[in-house]
């Protein structure tokens, strides 16, 4: 009965030879290690984050009288809402944890580079959505630290020349940040940005196993096959690569209840703890820090500290913080090395790999502190190693001496 179903859908729709092409017989290279569970784990923060949100919607109220009052309903009033909402709070910050492993991967391993181009830009536009997704998420508890994050942010549209204060008062929708700007935000955060999200991560994954997946060793496996024209390098995805990724879901997924469960707040870290006050836009506080993930790119716009000409400090720090993102997308025609993996690459893009990992890591605390001369200094020497990182890359990548690489993967 089930066969003749299954058949009966085969006649109208590849239900058959689609899940054979992209799941039971897709063919994974061997070899493929920690690093390569980051992403099948985003697929399951995406799943997370997706139900929780749908739960949280039933009782949230995007207005700016209701909203914080209506997050305190979830976790006070709503059964089992604490958790429901804990667990969004947590599923952001696994995911962009998650997503910077992920690019981290592709970084080492040389993921961007021919035929990837495509699949890399996708993934990046992956992450410039998620980006958007947890800042419009970030504003809707309207605390106190959410609404002089999005003051902050928003003031950095006013200070693009001669059209910033209209692009400003156009994007808010009002003269100051008000319950439309919310409006306008839990619009993107429910409909607009996961819809995107969605549509991006489905194109990609269709990308993924159009080229094929990477491999540490940067090998292309599609050249050695055997009689069936299938790679010998590879394996069948079900039974092999499914089994891995189960227990490695079950590891994440112990970690992530125990945070859920034991440390929601992550210090405040996770939820800063002045975001349980309600915004009040006459009290400034002390010190204005966005989410963890954000840091690295806010050190960048706070290092930038002096005009140059007509453009003001705030306006090239905007620009700086704008060019740490979109740099990522270059990356496919910046590196100029014959080979892929960071194992066969020269001296000098492994120390260049190092720097940039170091000032990502130093930036991001740069960026979570209150500033000083200092903090500020060494901001900016952590901003130019990054972009060194970037736009050094032709020379670096072109001249060093690389190692040979094999002809097949080889499974130690």
């Amino acid at each position: 009965m089930f066969k003749k179903l299954l058949n009966w859908f085969d006649e109208r729709l590849p239900v058959t030879a689609t899940i054979e092409r992209h799941l039971t017989k897709y063919p994974a290279p061997i070899g493929q290690n920690f690093w390569y569970l980051a992403g099948v784990l985003l697929i399951v923060v995406f799943v997370i984050q997706f139900l929780s949100g749908i739960w949280l919607l039933m009782n949230y109220e995007a207005t700016s009288e209701r909203a914080f009052a209506s997050v305190q309903y979830i976790m006070r009033d709503v059964n089992y809402g604490w958790i429901i909402r804990y667990m969004h709070t947590t599923g952001a910050s696994a995911f962009f944890l998650l997503i910077y492993l992920h690019m981290f991967r592709g970084m080492m391993y040389g993921s961007y580079q021919k035929p990837r181009e495509l699949l890399w830009i996708l993934g990046w536009l992956t992450y410039i959505i998620l980006v958007a997704e947890g800042f419009t998420g970030y504003v809707l508890p309207w605390g106190q630290m959410s609404f002089w994050a999005a003051q902050v942010i928003f003031s950095l549209l006013g200070a693009i020349p001669v059209i910033g204060e209209d692009l400003l008062t156009w994007i808010r929708g009002d003269y100051l940040i008000s319950g439309i700007t919310l409006n306008r935000l839990f619009a993107f955060h429910v409909v607009l940005l996961p819809t995107l999200l969605a549509v991006v991560v489905f194109v990609h994954i269709l990308a993924l196993h159009e080229v094929g997946s990477n491999n540490p060793e940067g090998i292309d496996v599609k050249k050695k096959v055997d009689s069936d024209g299938v790679p010998l390098d590879t394996v069948p995805f079900f039974p092999y690569d499914v089994v891995k990724d189960l227990y490695a879901i079950g590891i994440f997924l112990i970690i992530f209840c125990s945070v859920l469960f034991f440390f929601p707040d992550g210090g405040g870290y996770l939820i800063e703890y002045i975001n349980y006050e309600p915004a009040n836009n006459l009290k400034t506080p002390d010190h204005i820090v966005p989410a963890w993930y954000y840091t690295p790119y806010y050190a960048m716009l706070r290092a930038i500290t002096f005009p140059i000409g007509p453009l003001t400090a705030k306006f090239l720090g905007f620009v700086v913080m704008a060019a740490a993102m979109v740099i990522f997308a270059l990356l496919p025609w910046l590196d100029k090395s014959p080979v892929k993996s960071i194992r066969y690459k020269g001296i000098y893009s492994k120390v260049f790999l190092f720097l940039f990992v170091i000032s990502f890591i130093v930036l991001g605390y740069l960026g979570s502190v209150a500033p000083n001369p200092t903090r500020t200094f060494l901001a900016q020497i952590f901003t130019i190693i990054y972009f060194a990182y970037f736009l050094l890359m032709p020379f670096y990548t072109k001249y060093e001496k690389c190692k040979p690489v094999p002809e097949r993967i080889l499974v130690k």
